[in-house]
């Protein structure tokens, strides 16, 4: 039988009711999103906490907030790809306007954006690798949103551009984009032609989703052209071309997160070094390598 600690389930509820506060709809949505019955996320809500959820549903909500259920936490770093794609989404939010930021994997574009989602009002995350048909979109995106994601497709959709416009300057954040097929990418020209001036969209994506787009639009199939011109006609990037300027920028990204979430501050360089190191391709490694050094080395 799975047990859920009393202190992740107070972990859990702190960052629950965080993320309510920047909800702008109701707590009937907001409850809904997480799967959760009004009922029991008002007796929540009050500091009733026993016997509320059952242990999976406390491990999938946990797993919704990004709540971790080790000790271990990874901090906050002010990167410049964090800065970068918080700039980006809060224009798009203030203003209801659509771009997209396409760069090299493992510099933070999903934890930027996750953080960004769990702290800015009326922001909402979808993850397409997870998610890849129309269908599955549609379902995932309404459940970001906090609305009713079953019974048909085309009211599903109906659904999410009504709350869209309802919401106040709401925004979606689409990553892993490049993984979206075809129907489900010409869906977003659809929410987007729905929300016109009422809702800002952002997509990320690795290097694929660039040559995605480019490639859709030079054999002139229908949407690709449509959906960039959305998007600011233009593709969002920190990493430098230059190998040079590369290590320069990897060797600051590196450092900055590093230097937050090191205790033995002795080791930073070594463990930046080893990340800088070339491997198979030429490239240089980025964050997932250097979590996975600072454990080793912990």
């Amino acid at each position: 039988m799975i047990e859920v600690s009393e202190k992740l389930k107070e972990k859990v509820v702190e960052a629950l009711l965080k993320a309510f506060e920047n909800y702008g709809g109701p707590a009937t949505k907001f409850s809904r999103k997480y799967g959760i019955n009004n009922t029991v996320f008002s007796e929540i809500r009050n500091g009733k906490i026993q016997n509320k959820l059952s242990a999976q549903k406390w491990l999938n909500i946990a797993a919704m907030l990004g709540v971790s259920t080790s000790d271990r936490i990874w901090k906050m770093a002010r990167t410049e790809v964090f800065n970068v794609i918080e700039q980006d989404v809060m224009f798009c939010q203030q203003f209801s306007q659509g771009m997209i930021f396409v760069d090299k994997c493992a510099i933070g574009k999903t934890y930027s954006a996750l953080y960004l989602s769990r702290t800015l009002k009326n922001c909402f995350y979808v993850d397409a690798s997870l998610c890849k048909t129309k269908i599955l979109f549609a379902r995932a995106l309404a459940q970001a949103i906090g609305i009713d994601g079953s019974g048909r497709y085309t009211d599903v959709k109906l659904r999410i551009r009504y709350a869209l416009n309802a919401l106040e300057k709401p925004i979606v954040i689409i990553d892993e984009a490049g993984d979206l097929e075809y129907n489900a990418f010409l869906d977003v020209k659809e929410y987007q032609n729905g929300t016109t001036n009422r809702c800002g969209w952002y997509m990320i994506g690795a290097n694929g989703l660039r040559k995605k787009i480019n490639d859709g639009i030079g054999r002139e199939a229908v949407g690709y052209e449509e959906i960039f011109s959305r998007l600011s006609d233009s593709f969002s990037h920190v990493v430098p071309g230059g190998k040079d300027d590369q290590i320069c920028f990897y060797r600051k990204l590196l450092t900055d997160v590093l230097s937050v979430n090191m205790t033995d501050q002795s080791k930073l360089n070594t463990i930046v070094n080893q990340c800088l190191t070339v491997s198979t391709g030429n490239t240089i490694t980025g964050l997932r390598r250097a979590e996975k050094l600072l454990i080793l080395n912990s």
